[in-house]
């Protein structure tokens, strides 16, 4: 009888092995949250406290993941809502022209890391254009690799919605790359 009672008292640790612990989450995934709120138009100077929120959710919500969607897709529309959070703030600060230098003078480091920051730059730039439904499906799908499937889940959009927010901000962000290329060429 005790043997019963033992090997019924194991089963419930083995399925709480499956959910990972917040430490785990956290080591696991915080790379991915940090890129996608930077993808999702959070100030570098504001990821920092952007993704504590996000953890904060998280920490609070994980024992009820009830796991029909993959942890990456749930942690995603978590950092969704809190952009959007972030974006809507009204203390958020915007810039504003200025003649004075923001950046100090520092030595120009090696062209490629140079041509990194100016194409990672430019990719900001252009996803500041897109509005954010397309914007948070190009982001999953073309930068952070997601299925479409995921990303649709993430979204909470019907899958061929996500293929048509996909197929227009693809659409917007080459026409602003040809504007781009077209600009410097008369420069």
């Amino acid at each position: 009888m005790s043997a019963a009672i033992h090997t019924t008292g194991e089963a419930p640790a083995a399925v709480a092995l499956d959910m990972p612990s917040f430490a785990e989450v956290y080591r696991d995934h915080a790379p991915f949250l940090w890129r996608a709120l930077r993808h999702l138009g959070v100030r570098d100077a504001d990821i920092e406290d952007v993704c504590q929120e996000v953890f904060l959710v998280v920490h609070r919500r994980l024992p009820d993941f009830a796991q029909r969607s993959s942890l990456r897709t749930w942690l995603y529309s978590i950092a969704l809502r809190c952009a959007s959070d972030y974006r809507r703030r009204a203390h958020r600060k915007r810039e504003a022209p200025s003649s004075e230098l923001v950046d100090p003078m520092v030595e120009a480091p090696q062209p490629a890391s140079v041509a990194e920051r100016q194409a990672r730059m430019l990719l900001d730039e252009i996803l500041d254009t897109l509005d954010e439904p397309k914007r948070a499906v190009f982001v999953l799908y073309e930068l952070e690799e997601l299925a479409m499937a995921e990303v649709a889940e993430a979204v909470g959009c019907p899958l061929q919605t996500a293929y048509s927010r996909l197929h227009a901000a693809r659409e917007a962000f080459e026409a602003a790359v040809k504007r781009r290329q077209a600009k410097e060429r008369v420069s």
